[in-house]
């Protein structure tokens, strides 16, 4: 997950605006997707959000990417039996080789007419890789409305906070390798 430098060989490649690769998935939960309480397991919906999440940066790179890490899944409220959920994702921001992809997933009643409620939301970063697993460099997001630019500029803070705890943490161990 490098960074984006002024003069990065992303540069080479022609940016693509968010709307190129925003992709929603829908499943109808059932049954087999409960928990022991009767909602439907976290890992469900946690699998529904890489899957989306991994077309959308699919899409966006022009080839096979890889989940690097998930951010921030926040469950807001309990999905049920029957429920319709929506998984919404969108790649937020580039870096040369690097992607982060946010999602939001809402669900609604799979027989009502009653719109869908927002019951969570996560963000991933995609590597992009070539046939042989390495990097591969990605185009420059292009953000298109506000809301794609405010995103952007949320998903820079966010790699620069994952950036400083990575850092934090190896210094931590480093000073103390005999444990």
């Amino acid at each position: 997950m490098n960074d984006q430098g002024p003069t990065s060989a992303a540069d080479d490649l022609p940016g693509k605006p968010t709307s190129a690769s925003r992709t929603t998935l829908s499943h109808i939960m059932t049954a087999n997707d409960t928990n022991l309480l009767g909602s439907v397991h976290g890992g469900v919906i946690m699998k529904l959000v890489d899957d989306a999440a991994g077309a959308v940066a699919g899409r966006h790179s022009g080839g096979p990417a890889v989940t690097a890490s998930m951010d921030e899944m926040a469950f807001l409220s309990p999905v049920r039996v029957g429920d319709l959920v929506h998984v919404e994702a969108q790649c937020n921001w580039t870096g040369r080789t690097s992607m982060e992809i946010g999602v939001r997933v809402t669900a609604e009643r799979w027989n009502e007419s009653t719109p869908a409620q927002q019951v969570g939301s996560a963000y991933l970063v995609f590597a992009a890789v070539d046939e042989e697993g390495k990097p591969r460099t990605v185009p420059p997001v292009l953000p298109e409305s506000e809301r794609d630019k405010r995103r952007f500029q949320e998903a820079q803070i966010r790699r620069t906070h994952r950036l400083a705890r990575r850092r934090a943490i190896r210094e931590l161990r480093e000073q103390r390798p005999d444990e």
